[in-house]
């Protein structure tokens, strides 16, 4: 069963592309930011970055909703380190990671035009910083958003459908 991580740093497209590819593979998608405690939620807010203590139990419970999923769920996490997808993969260990990358001055443009959401554009650089690709031994794969929407969810649809992605 599809238990998958629409993965990335904030700007990429991790709700609109999982959405996009949940309703098409008829899964169920919710946003991780979602499961992130108030705390987490104002310290971004206020242009912190959050770290590893503040991102342990919000991992802890992004692998728990993955794993507990009736069905085919998609959920949108940055997963910036390897160290990050290890905690969720404790948890359901059959986790996929899609990860949606692109340029940073593409990001952040995107990032600029959004409104209502609490992480401001000046916690891109750290999130950057952050960010460890998928190593070999990670079941997953990388999108370039440089595409177009359409592009993106079609690549996402087909490598999520594969066997072993």
């Amino acid at each position: 069963m599809l238990k998958a991580i629409v993965m990335g740093v904030a700007g990429s497209g991790k709700s609109s592309v999982g959405h996009a590819v949940a309703n098409r593979l008829g899964a169920v998608y919710f946003d991780g930011d979602d499961l992130h405690p108030q705390s987490n939620i104002d310290k971004m807010a206020t242009g912190t970055p959050l770290n590893d203590a503040d991102r342990a139990p919000w991992l802890d419970k992004v692998g728990a909703a993955l794993m507990q999923a009736g069905g085919p769920t998609l959920i949108g996490c940055s997963a910036l380190k390897h160290a990050y997808r290890d905690r969720i993969r404790a948890v359901c260990p059959q986790t996929q990671f899609a990860h949606l990358i692109g340029d940073r001055a593409v990001i952040e443009a995107r990032m600029s035009a959004r409104t209502g959401h609490f992480m401001p554009v000046s916690l891109l650089d750290s999130q950057f910083d952050t960010l460890e690709p998928l190593q070999p031994d990670e079941a997953g794969f990388e999108v370039d958003i440089a595409q177009d929407f359409e592009a993106v969810v079609q690549q996402m649809i087909a490598r999520l459908s594969r066997p072993n992605s």
